[in-house]
């Protein structure tokens, strides 16, 4: 097991362990706020939160031989996740911020039946990953927020398990690290958090010569699909942005008009459990964005 962190990617960080190409390894994660809310905390201690410490990051792990221009394909076996997560409104973060400009913050309980988000709202658990990089070869430190050509917090809820990512090497030794656990996020992660979680994820690492892409690449399981029947809301304009916000919002009045759910509580659930999606980006000047929740969960919402 490794559970050695650090919050910032830098190139100069000592590396916790070595990892040979087709190693497997077990990896322990801390949850995003890196310990600053527990299961007891409450809105009120949202405002205080420091970004400097979140999305911690266990590692990083050298793996011999890597050089820049080679790729790490890192195949994520298994994964489980905590017992408890939070997933918050933080004022001046997500999409919607300018709407949501009030501290909120949900703690769920997390058992082999899902995520409670609120009570009787079940949220499936399909765990992910929400950050894993390399180490940029640019001097640093970086913040650990956005996400950049070496992966970092990508939030891509497809990474878990089943899942196959392929990352370039930046630096010698690559000097891969992850954190920032999910049970649950949807595509867009558009609160700014998912069921942010502790979680414990068995990888095998894989050195590929000079196969580096030029940015991350993710191959799916099916367990990471969401198949059911689902509402989708739209957003259709000239900027992507403006549409994604447009199609959120109507996605947030749509659950509230049919559940009865708190407006900040219906932008909670479409962060850990709605899809973005582009649905159309070819007929000029208008594009089309949606944002799709399954209605079962509209549904659980609206007992």
């Amino acid at each position: 097991m490794h559970s050695r962190t650090h919050n910032v990617w830098d190139r100069t960080i000592e590396p916790v362990a070595e990892v040979e190409s087709g190693a497997e390894l077990t990896v322990d994660t801390t949850e995003a706020s890196g310990g600053q809310l527990t299961d007891a905390s409450t809105a009120a201690d949202v405002p205080g939160l420091d970004f400097g410490r979140v999305n911690p990051v266990t590692g990083p792990f050298l793996v011999p031989g890597a050089q820049p221009g080679d790729a790490l394909l890192v195949d994520v076996l298994e994964m489980s996740v905590g017992g408890w997560g939070w997933t918050a409104c933080i004022p001046g973060f997500g999409l919607l911020a300018d709407d949501f400009t009030d501290p909120h913050l949900r703690i769920s309980t997390i058992t082999e039946r899902g995520a409670e988000l609120l009570p009787g709202l079940v949220i499936p658990v399909v765990p992910m990953v929400g950050t894993i990089g390399v180490a940029p070869p640019e001097p640093g430190p970086h913040s650990m927020v956005p996400p950049r050509r070496w992966g970092g917090n990508m939030d891509i809820r497809h990474i878990g398990p089943g899942a196959r990512l392929i990352l370039p090497v930046g630096v010698p030794g690559a000097l891969l690290s992850l954190g920032d656990a999910h049970a649950a996020m949807g595509d867009g992660e558009v609160a700014g958090t998912g069921v942010e979680t502790d979680g414990s994820v068995r990888l095998r690492i894989t050195l590929l010569p000079g196969a580096a892409p030029a940015t991350p690449i993710v191959e799916t399981d099916p367990r990471t699909q969401r198949t059911g029947r689902a509402l989708a809301t739209t957003g259709i304009g000239p900027d992507l942005m403006t549409a994604a916000r447009d199609a959120t919002r109507a996605l947030v009045d749509e659950v509230v008009r049919r559940s009865g759910l708190a407006p900040a509580d219906a932008y909670l659930l479409a962060s850990v459990a709605a899809d973005l999606k582009i649905s159309e980006l070819v007929d000029v000047p208008n594009w089309v964005v949606t944002a799709h929740l399954e209605l079962s969960l509209l549904d659980a919402a609206g007992r």
